[in-house]
């Protein structure tokens, strides 16, 4: 099958810089939707914005939906699509650990309605558990039509890795929080409680990540995180935003900085990051926003050109 596109077209005003079409293309027997907005007028590269969590191909905060206008209105094409099984998808749901079908769907998509871009013209957007879809499906497929990724507080989660960054960012600033320390004293906080909770939050954090073959002769499937850090091995260029205010981004920089398989990744010539000390997790005030906007679009300028 092919993808197919509608003769939908939203509505835009006259000399806008960007038009949007709605797209349908398959995805192992189910039919997915997007919205592919296009620049006016040449396309200097395409991004392919990939969801993440229980959310559709909008955003938070309709964040993609602002983002892909930006971006097409300075002149990259943007897609932005639902998984099987969300939005308007069709089928049953898919977790972030099997949408490699689906990413490959929305690229072949992508690159049938913008026939100029050629090899490494698509670069892949995902923030949370959608980074690291992006991250494994560059380490599964090794698709030379991706030329880089932009990164936003990527999604390492697991029972110690969680438990780390709670005992340090958590648990941490509750010794010198003087609100806390009131309300311990005045008998708000049920003391028992609270203590069992950080013992309990810090024999997880103490806890070891199994060896690979530890479970016998068999090697074991690798894990998600370790297919990330093989997928983010690959030399290409890679923006990488933190949030300040994020359980997630602090997790993702205690686990690079302590598992093996991320030894050095982050520090890699190839890598640009930043840290935005005042945004949450998904960026959701306007000057965040902005900030995102910005630094993706500089990072394609200097990138992509």
């Amino acid at each position: 099958m092919t993808s197919s596109t509608s003769s939908l077209t939203a509505p835009t005003s006259p000399g806008a810089p960007y038009s949007e079409e709605i797209l349908s293309f398959p995805c192992a027997g189910e039919i997915l939707p997007a919205v592919l907005a296009r620049p006016a007028g040449p396309c200097r590269g395409g991004v392919l914005l990939i969801v993440g969590g229980p959310q559709y191909r909008v955003g938070s905060h309709r964040q993609f939906l602002l983002l892909s206008r930006r971006l097409a209105a300075e002149g990259y094409a943007v897609l932005r699509f639902d998984y099987r099984g969300m939005g308007d998808a069709s089928g049953d749901l898919h977790n972030f650990e099997q949408v490699n079908p689906d990413i490959r769907a929305a690229l072949d998509a992508f690159a049938q309605a913008c026939p100029s871009l050629g090899v490494g013209s698509f670069q892949l957007w995902g923030l949370c558990d959608a980074a690291s879809a992006a991250l494994m499906y560059l380490h599964a497929e090794a698709d030379a039509r991706v030329g880089g990724l932009v990164l936003l507080n990527p999604w390492v989660r697991s029972v110690t890795s969680q438990a780390r960054a709670q005992v340090k960012h958590y648990y941490a600033q509750k010794l010198f929080d003087k609100a806390f320390w009131l309300k311990l004293l005045r008998g708000e906080v049920a003391v028992f409680g609270a203590v069992a909770g950080f013992v309990k939050t810090w024999l997880a954090s103490r806890r070891a990540a199994p060896a690979a073959g530890a479970a016998g002769k068999h090697t074991p499937a690798l894990s998600f995180q370790t297919q990330m850090a093989k997928g983010w091995a690959r030399a290409l260029p890679k923006l990488l935003i933190l949030s300040g205010h994020d359980l997630t981004a602090r997790e993702f920089i205690e686990y690079a900085g302590t598992d093996a398989a991320w030894q050095g990744l982050l520090a890699r010539p190839e890598v640009e990051r930043h840290d935005l000390a005042d945004a949450d997790h998904t960026f959701s005030n306007a000057e965040a926003r902005r900030q995102v906007e910005n630094l993706t679009l500089s990072w394609l300028q200097r990138t992509v050109g």
